[in-house]
C-alpha cells in the first residue's frame, strides 16, 4: 500500500515509517506548508503534523498547526477517496477524569494544544466524503522521546528525590511501537472507518508506580517522598502528574481484535536503552 504521512520526521513518524517500510508499505512525506497537501495514488494518509509542546505558541500557531493542515489534509484525502488517520490526543477529554475514557466520552479540553485537536477533530468528521479514523493516544513514550517523560528520566538517573510518593491516581500511556502497530492494524481496514479509538499499553499506572517501574528499567532506584498532592498542583501542569485520566481500550479488542503487542515491561526497557546510549 502507498500511505502518505505528515510529520514523518518527528518522533511518532518516524518510528511510524520505519514500520510500514518494514511491512512493506511504499511511504511518501508529505510537505506541512499551507496549499502543498497533495495526494495523487495514496490509499491512506496518516497525518501526525502538529505543534504539541510549545510553552507560548503565538496567537493563531496553534489553529494553523492543528486545525488547518489538518483540514488542509482532511480535503486532500476526501478528494482521491484515501483513508484518512487522524492522530488527536486524549486530552480532548481534558485532564482530571475519574472514569476511564471512552469514544463516547464528552469533550472537556483543559489548554490551548486540547482544544485546537478537539477543533480538528470536529471539522474532519464534518466533511461527509472523508474516510476517517481517529486516534485518541495518551502520552507516548520510547526511543526519542522529548518533554516531560524525557524530563522524568532524567531526574530518576540522576537520582533526585521525587515529591510523588503521596499521589494515588491513574494514567495511561503508549509506547511509540504499539502506537505504529495500530495505525497499521487500520490501514485499509473498512471496519476501521468512522471510529475513534483510544489505545494504551494496557491497565493504567500511578504516578509513583510509574517512576518505579521506570527507575527499574533504568537500574536507578525512585528516591519518592511524601508531599501533599494539592500543594503540588499549585506549579503549572503539576496535574498531570497528579490526577487521572486513562482509557478503556475495549473497543479495539472488540472491533479490531487487536491489543498492544510489545508489553510495558520490554517498552520501558528499550526507551532506558535508548537513554543509556543517548
Amino acid at each position: 500500500m502507498r500511505v502518505a504521512v505528515s510529520g514523518a520526521r518527528g518522533f511518532i513518524g518516524t518510528a511510524l515509517c520505519r514500520r510500514l517500510r518494514a511491512d512493506g508499505h511504499e511511504v511518501r512525506a508529505i510537505a506541512h506548508a499551507a496549499g502543498s497537501v497533495r495526494l495523487t495514488d495514496e490509499a491512506a494518509v496518516v497525518h501526525l503534523a502538529g505543534l504539541a509542546h510549545r510553552k507560548s505558541p503565538a496567537p493563531g500557531e496553534l489553529q494553523r498547526a492543528n486545525v488547518d493542515l489538518a483540514c488542509e489534509v482532511g480535503n486532500a484525502a476526501a478528494s482521491s477517496g484515501a483513508q484518512m488517520i487522524f492522530i488527536s490526543s486524549i486530552k480532548v477529554h481534558g485532564e482530571d477524569c475519574d472514569e476511564p475514557l471512552r469514544d463516547t466520552s464528552p469533550f472537556d479540553p483543559q489548554d490551548a494544544y486540547a482544544a485546537s485537536k478537539m477543533r480538528a477533530e470536529q471539522a474532519l468528521r464534518a466533511m461527509s466524503s472523508l474516510r476517517l479514523t481517529v486516534i485518541r493516544p495518551p502520552l507516548v513514550y520510547g526511543p526519542g522521546v522529548k518533554a516531560n517523560f524525557l524530563s522524568l528520566m532524567v531526574a530518576l538517573a540522576r537520582g533526585w528525590p521525587l515529591p510523588f510518593a503521596s499521589i494515588v491516581n491513574r494514567r495511561s500511556f503508549l509506547y511509540v511501537e504499539n502506537l505504529a502497530d495500530l495505525i497499521l492494524r487500520c490501514l485499509g481496514e473498512p471496519g476501521a472507518l468512522g471510529r475513534i479509538y483510544l489505545p494504551c499499553d494496557g491497565v493504567p499506572l500511578s504516578t509513583p508506580q510509574l517512576c518505579r517501574d521506570l527507575g527499574q528499567a533504568l537500574h536507578t532506584p525512585a528516591h519518592l517522598f511524601h508531599f501533599p498532592p494539592r500543594a503540588l498542583e499549585l506549579a503549572r501542569g503539576a496535574r498531570r502528574l497528579t490526577r487521572s485520566l486513562y482509557a478503556d481500550s475495549a473497543a479495539l479488542l472488540e472491533q479490531l481484535a487487536w491489543r498492544a503487542p510489545v508489553s510495558r515491561a520490554e517498552a520501558l526497557r528499550a526507551t532506558a536503552r535508548w537513554f543509556a546510549a543517548r
